[in-house]
């Protein structure tokens, strides 16, 4: 058995987007899913493109993916990688193509010279918690993640300053 986790190449924005539906489905999250293979594709290989993606590939097959993007700490003063998605199928896993893709984004931030690699989670994952956990991640329970999206975001960019 072979694992491989290679940078995904352009024409594959549409795998892309079948894994983003597929972890959308395991998180209950599928009406979420607005993105089109062309926003994929225009994020990933556009002409400024500020969005990364690892693929997992089992024995040639291609079974789980990491995206992420760069962040910056104003605190450490350097950038770091902000994991937005990583999903490996379920009949994939135990198999340690989390770990990989992981190991590969640490990787990327040492050789960087990057002070993090940061991500959420959902609360009700008791098993990706553990699986993040064993491997030295710290859960941050002092901060809480905020989001405007919507009309709450269109009011607030049209408010008076």
């Amino acid at each position: 058995m072979s694992l491989n986790i290679r940078r995904v190449r352009p024409g594959e924005a549409g795998l892309v987007l079948a894994f983003i539906r597929e972890l959308a489905e395991y998180e209950k999250l599928s009406h979420e899913v607005e993105a089109t293979e062309a926003d994929i594709a225009d994020a990933l290989f556009g002409e400024r493109p500020r969005l990364y993606c690892a693929i997992a590939e089992w024995n040639g097959e291609a079974v789980g993916f990491a995206v992420w993007f760069a962040n910056f700490s104003t605190f450490s003063g350097r950038h770091g990688i902000y994991l937005e998605d990583l999903y490996v199928r379920p009949s994939h896993r135990g198999k340690g193509l989390g770990k990989a893709l992981l190991v590969y984004l640490a990787k990327e931030c040492v050789e960087n010279g990057w002070s993090r690699l940061q991500w959420a989670v959902l609360d009700w994952n008791a098993p990706s918690i553990a699986f993040y956990k064993s491997l030295g991640a710290v859960m941050m329970d002092d901060w809480t993640l905020c989001r405007v999206t919507g009309p709450a975001l269109t009011r607030l960019a049209g408010s008076s300053v």
